[in-house]
């Protein structure tokens, strides 16, 4: 047994697959398989049971995939602190964020991270916040910053910033000189809507059921999965949308859209950082959080 055998291995388990795991680490398939049976032989037991279209741990392969996640992270932490000794910051860190950080706020601090940090690479992997929430819990990404809390057991959470979700409208719409707008008169408009599992939607729905009100009663002609493609769609005429002011404060400083109240609504909500419990965060890891709180005056 060796760690390069175990990184192959919680590679598929991450991915329920073995082609998946193969092309995720720049192998074949074939020697996907070969590296899982060594670990098998070596234990003497079946690891992973492969099914009509996942392969799943068995009950020895969860055992297994615990032990391997802490043994490559301390191998990572090691790695790093090494090079930390000798007065070097390099590595690559997997971090994920929800569509708003991910699109929107994350990389121009990425950016400044690079500049201080020249020789550490970051991978940023963009998803709804169910979808990084899961990565992170996987172990996938080693953070992730999402706009949506999550009640899994294995994932803490702690706030970074506040936003604020707003109407949005063309410019040329009938509602464009107005401030504000009540919840009912949108039930007449066309409406553009963020897919299942975003962190948009989350929040949204979270806002009205406080007012015994639902997204059930919106006349939605679309869901999106992106906010981009929201956007999109409500400067060609399409429909309007209840967005973060983050996300279209370039668009309404160009004068294309235009921001508006919802009467009696509270539609603020929060991003938050995202870890896995069970996972030590490595020193490269810890690093980026420190200065991602530093830029967010967090």
């Amino acid at each position: 047994m060796d760690l390069w055998q175990l990184k192959v291995f919680c590679k598929v388990v991450d991915l329920g697959s073995f082609s998946k795991a193969g092309k995720a680490i720049h192998i074949s398939q074939p020697t996907v398989s070969s590296h899982v049976k060594d670990l098998e032989s070596h234990f003497g037991v079946q690891l992973l049971d492969r099914l009509a279209r996942k392969t799943v741990p068995t009950k020895a392969g969860e055992l297994l995939h615990g032990y391997a996640r802490r043994l490559l992270s301390l191998y990572d932490e090691a790695e790093t602190a090494m090079a930390e000794y000798q007065g070097i910051r390099r590595g690559t860190l997997h971090i994920g964020g929800s569509t708003i950080p991910g699109g929107y706020l994350l990389p121009s601090i990425i950016g400044d991270f690079a500049s201080h940090y020249p020789e550490i690479s970051i991978y940023l992997e963009i998803g709804d916040t169910h979808g990084i929430i899961e990565k992170v819990a996987a172990g996938e990404v080693e953070l992730g910053v999402v706009g949506a809390k999550s009640n899994q057991k294995n994932i803490t959470q702690t706030k970074l910033i506040e936003d604020v979700m707003r109407l949005v409208v063309p410019a040329n719409h009938k509602w464009a000189d107005r401030s504000r707008i009540h919840f009912n008169a949108l039930k007449r408009e066309p409406f553009i809507a963020r897919e299942p599992g975003s962190g948009t939607l989350s929040s949204i729905n979270l806002s009205l059921q406080k007012k015994g009100l639902s997204t059930d009663s919106l006349k939605i002609i679309a869901r999106m999965g992106s906010t981009q493609a929201i956007r999109q769609g409500i400067k060609s005429g399409a429909g309007i949308s209840i967005l973060s002011t983050i996300a279209v404060r370039e668009d309404v400083n160009q004068g294309t859209l235009r921001m508006l109240n919802i009467e009696g609504l509270n539609l603020q909500r929060s991003f938050y950082l995202t870890l896995q419990k069970q996972r030590s965060i490595s020193p490269l890891g810890q690093l980026f959080i420190k200065f991602l709180r530093n830029a967010l005056h967090v």
